[in-house]
């Protein structure tokens, strides 16, 4: 008998553009695998919102495999567990993957499994689903080889799966079996091949015309942004199939007169690019997600501030409007645009001056479209402690001005504000009525945000000014920067001609 050919789906859940199938399917019989694994479901950086995204994709894969012959097993407990007792129940096996950037737990886990599979002779392929490159030694070419993996055709999937015979399905663990906590996100988006594909074409032909001018709003980028990312993040879709699909669109939209869409669609391409881009520096170092990118940084943020300072920022009840709208927003849906991640975090990390990894983790578990390798550098990068970027210390009063000038998004997440007239709609302490609502329905500001900012800017900067410091940028510029040109491909740059930022009190 030939041996069963072990394909083990973590972050990959489709059937197409899947080289690990493809490739498992023409050796032989084919053993489709889910593991649940309890200790994963405990981490500070996943949630019930993930769990039941993640069910509705496997349901869904189960469905697609089933019609080709071999539906989804699904099987609980730790990974090398469960592959240690197919290999005894079928002797000769071979282990399937895609590689993965995942999180620490995730990390530490693929390498029991390596050395599992070494000590039993388990031969296990681990294939490119991405742009990522294992074991990069440096960055200069990675954009060219980036567009190299890209460009290449898609894989086709399976036309059948001949069936491995009596192997029960199995089912998955409910949330309270896994001790879940309760997670309430009405709008979250709905998990599933089917969905992604959905959302991807409605982007593509109806919704994405105005994506450029539309990205930076809360409300304009809810409905104009592609939110296909929590498909990327659990792979209902790869990422090559919708650079393709981009790029057909664009090559259609050549000779039509399509004001909005040729610019938008560039600009979408370029996000892709960048998506890999971020996933690479958790490639590189893996300790991102636990320790700062720049170690200067160590000893900044040593006195813990009062429990009450997270508990409001987690909540939306820090006084700022617009910083409060954006949290309930996204508690409720499970996803906001990038310039409103990037200020949450960025309040959090000066005006509260809070230590990146609390806040990380809650938005990490409320961002239904979590992807470590994305989210671990941003949430450095906005918290000033890679070393290499520009800090960006966003006024969330001017922030609310320019993407909610009429305060609309604001009156939705905080009806309590609903009299407030637009003009004090940010600041509603300035209004004359205040009294009748501050401290009774909506809270006073924790923190006065300008004097906020100017303290963390003199912090900041203190830990900045210094040959030592200068000395560890360059280094981590060799092994994290992009290398860009004017027209934004890849060239290879002198770490000594790069020139470390300055620091802005707001967005450009």
């Amino acid at each position: 008998m030939s041996a069963v050919q072990i394909v083990w789906f973590k972050r990959d859940l489709r059937s197409a553009d899947h080289a690990a199938l493809t490739a498992a399917a023409a050796r032989g019989p084919v053993l489709p695998l889910f593991v649940v694994e309890p200790d994963y479901w405990q981490l500070p950086d996943v949630s019930a919102r993930h769990y039941a995204f993640l069910g509705e994709c496997l349901t869904s894969l189960r469905n697609d495999l089933a019609r080709r012959g071999q539906p989804l097993i699904v099987r609980v407990g730790p990974v090398e567990v469960v592959l240690e007792r197919a290999r005894r129940r079928f002797g000769a096996i071979v282990l399937w993957s895609h590689e993965e950037t995942g999180n620490a737990w995730t990390y530490e886990r693929d390498k029991r499994v390596a050395h599992w599979s070494t000590s039993h002779g388990v031969v296990w392929h681990e294939c490119r689903q991405n742009g990522v490159v294992r074991r990069l030694g440096s960055r200069d070419g990675w954009a060219s080889r980036w567009d190299a993996f890209i460009q290449q055709p898609i894989h086709d999937p399976p036309h059948s799966l001949p069936p491995v015979s009596g192997i029960e399905p199995g089912d998955l663990p409910s949330p309270s079996d896994l001790e879940l906590a309760p997670d309430i996100c009405p709008e979250r988006q709905r998990g599933g091949r089917e969905h992604g594909l959905d959302c991807l074409h409605s982007f593509l032909h109806e919704r994405g015309q105005w994506y450029r001018q539309a990205m930076s709003s809360p409300l304009g980028g809810a409905q104009q942004c592609s939110r296909i990312s929590p498909h990327l993040a659990w792979g209902t879709l790869s990422i090559r199939e919708v650079y393709h699909a981009v790029q057909a669109r664009r090559e259609a939209l050549k000779s039509m007169n399509t004001k909005g869409w040729r610019p938008s669609l560039k600009s979408y391409t370029s996000r892709l690019h960048w998506r890999d881009h971020f996933v690479q520096k958790l490639e590189d170092q893996p300790n991102i997600e636990r320790r700062h990118i720049h170690r200067a940084y160590d000893a900044m943020r040593t006195a813990e501030p009062p429990a009450t300072t997270l508990h409001a920022w987690r909540h939306g009840e820090t006084g700022l409007p617009f910083v409060d709208a954006c949290m309930r927003s996204l508690q409720a849906t499970g996803w906001i645009n990038f310039r409103m991640r990037a200020m949450l975090m960025a309040v959090a990390s000066y005006h509260l001056w809070l230590d990146w990894r609390k806040p990380g983790e809650h938005l990490a578990r409320v961002f239904t479209d979590y992807e470590p390798g994305i989210h671990w550098p941003q949430v450095q990068m906005q918290s000033g402690t890679t070393g290499i970027n520009t800090i960006r210390i966003y006024n969330p009063i001017k922030q609310g001005n320019d993407q909610d000038p009429t305060g609309e998004f604001v009156r939705t997440w905080i009806p309590a504000l609903a009299r407030v007239p637009d003009a004090f709609i940010h600041e509603p302490w300035r209004w004359s009525e205040a009294s009748s609502l501050l401290e009774k329905t909506y809270p006073l500001p924790i923190v006065d945000h300008m004097e906020a900012a100017r303290a963390a800017r003199q912090k900041l900067w203190a830990v900045r000014d210094s040959d030592r410091f200068k000395d560890q940028a360059h280094s981590i510029v060799r092994k994290h920067a992009s290398r860009k040109s004017g027209r934004g491909r890849a060239r290879n740059v002198r770490p000594k001609a790069v020139s470390l930022p300055q620091l802005k009190l707001d967005l450009d």
